[in-house]
């Protein structure tokens, strides 16, 4: 006769897996970064509750504004920034905060004041929400300059400088992924609990997927390399199977798929979008950081993403993330266009 599987008493949450990670650092760990990453876990929280009822309540309607990039707000988007800068304010952690919806850098009062600097997404994808598609929530964490008081110049650093980056991506569940530099791990949020537990520990990407993530409708304005990778693997001359298309149009979900099953995820510049339309600090720099902690690759095509030095808090940037033998394969149709002869 079967039993029943008793549940696990030991439940990893996720405070208690940062915590274990920052006292193996030893004495030099004061659980800062914990206290830090307890305010995004509160505000994700918020989010994912009111992502539920957004519909219910009417926060899905336009706020009336625009945001810094051009694009029409939506209710939610203005109070998911709220609740994050109000949270990552009072959690007297931060120093600097940017935020996409916010033109300018926050500086946090010296009353409030912490030694990190966080720069995020609060809502990316929102747009999507009628549609029932998976939302989220990313964000990235550098540690102040040593000596500096947190300037703007603190987040105008490469994104292999910052300590820890993730998202939370918000649909039938609330997943959080996150890294501290130690790999990836990813976390569910158990509503009878109300906290993050460990459901994906050590997140690996295969080191080749078979489904590419790009938006084709815009394929007439990609420029060569691009098309003809794309062609490979759509038409195959080795005798492989193509690769499937899966494109959602929501940057976490597409990624949190990428890093899962592997592939490659793709947005890059064209003759449209000359700087590609994805930011750097807060949308590229964040899921490269990921990609990376989790054996993959992330390129603009022609360089490491996290190897820029961001001029401008809302830099854009091309981005190709994923399986490191994907991604290889895309950068060798850039350095093929490269090493051409010019006509």
């Amino acid at each position: 006769m079967s039993h029943e599987e008793l549940p696990s008493t030991d439940i990893i949450t996720l405070t208690r897996h940062v915590l274990a990670d920052q006292f193996q650092l030893g004495a030099a760990a004061s659980g800062d970064l914990t206290l830090l990453l307890t305010a995004i876990q509160t505000t994700s929280k918020f989010i994912a509750t009111n992502v539920r009822k957004a519909r219910l309540i009417n926060l899905v309607g336009l706020a009336g504004e625009t945001n810094v990039q051009g694009e029409e707000q939506k209710k939610l988007d203005v109070l998911s920034n709220d609740i994050m800068i109000n949270s990552l304010r009072a959690s007297r952690k931060t120093a600097v905060l940017v935020s996409e919806e916010n033109e300018e850098a926050i500086i946090i009062e010296d009353a409030y004041k912490g030694k990190y600097c966080v720069v995020f997404d609060p809502l990316d994808g929102s747009s999507n929400i009628d549609a029932g598609v998976n939302i989220g929530t990313i964000f990235g964490i550098y540690q102040i300059a040593p000596g500096s008081k947190g300037t703007i110049s603190d987040v105008l650093r490469p994104g292999s400088e910052m300590v820890a980056a993730g998202y939370t991506m918000y649909g039938s569940s609330a997943n959080l992924v996150l890294s501290t530099g130690k790999g990836v791990n990813g976390y569910t949020l158990d509503a009878a609990l109300g906290e993050f537990i460990l459901t994906h520990p050590d997140i690996r990407i295969p080191p080749r997927g078979k489904i590419y993530s790009f938006n084709e409708g815009n394929s007439m304005y990609f420029h060569s390399p691009v098309n003809n990778y794309l062609k490979s693997i759509k038409y195959p001359t080795n005798g492989k199977s193509p690769y499937s298309a899966r494109y959602i149009g929501s940057m976490v979900a597409d990624v949190h798929r990428t890093l899962l099953y592997g592939g490659i995820f793709g947005y890059p510049d064209d003759k449209k979008s000359k700087s590609g339309k994805l930011r750097l600090l807060y949308e590229a720099f964040p899921m490269a950081f990921l990609t990376e902690q989790a054996g993959g690759l992330a390129t603009t095509g022609t360089k490491r993403i996290l190897d820029i030095v961001p001029t401008n808090i809302h830099q854009r940037c091309p981005v190709f993330l994923g399986s490191k033998d994907d991604v290889l394969d895309l950068q060798k149709f850039y350095q093929e266009e490269e090493s051409a002869p010019s006509s």
